[in-house]
């Protein structure tokens, strides 16, 4: 069993990712019979009070995946979802997408491609992950206007791409499961399971994906 921090991912009865949610709020979905079914290993054996009348004890296993009844897949169709630094920089791999060099997040920053003083948008295709210094010599100018050369194309995530975003310390069963929803050309397949892997093979499976979406 894994320390309680792990959280479990929540799926809609059809297997959309809906949530993450944390081991108290996954009891309860036992206890409250919701869950439809399980999904990915074991990771949390819970022990409850002594039944009277069998003199047993209450046990639940809690699994790294758990579906609950109910689908809601139509609400998802048109999703956009929230736009905050912390997503987008795990989106962009944490790489400022004009050097296309890694910075942790406090040195980075959100850059505008067409910037709002052009009638820019703050819209996840038009937002990129920037180191400060990249940001500050950009300025109020496109990348084409600044001579600097934009390495990947943003793009809005889906809603399992956004929940695998907002995922803290994935497993690797839900990596896998998250991935099967992602798009084919999804720029985010090349870091499943690597979110710290090397700049230069993460920057290339972006480049690469983004040319291809």
């Amino acid at each position: 069993m894994l320390p309680t921090e792990h959280q479990v991912l929540r799926t809609d009865a059809a297997g959309m990712p809906l949530e993450w949610i944390g081991l108290e709020q996954a009891v309860r979905l036992y206890y409250t019979e919701q869950v439809a079914y399980t999904c990915g290993s074991p990771l949390y054996r819970m022990r409850g009070g002594i039944n009277a009348r069998t003199g047993l004890q209450s046990r639940v296993e809690v699994n790294s995946i758990i579906a609950t009844h109910g689908t809601r897949q139509s609400r998802f169709n048109d999703y956009i979802p929230p736009l905050n630094n912390t997503t987008l920089f795990r989106r962009d791999a944490h790489l400022c997408l004009y050097c296309g060099n890694s910075f942790r997040e406090c040195d980075l920053s959100r850059d505008h491609v067409t910037p709002i003083s052009q009638n820019g948008e703050d819209t996840w295709n038009n937002v990129v992950t920037a180191c400060k210094r990249c940001n500050n010599h950009k300025a109020g100018f496109t990348p084409e206007e600044a001579g600097m050369q934009l390495l990947a194309i943003p793009f809005t995530p889906t809603h399992a791409e956004y929940i695998f975003l907002k995922g803290k310390r994935v497993l690797a069963d839900q990596m896998e499961f998250l991935q099967a929803h992602f798009p084919r050309t999804s720029p985010l397949r090349g870091r499943v399971g690597h979110l710290c892997t090397d700049r230069a093979s993460t920057l290339e499976s972006l480049l690469r994906a983004n040319k291809a979406r």
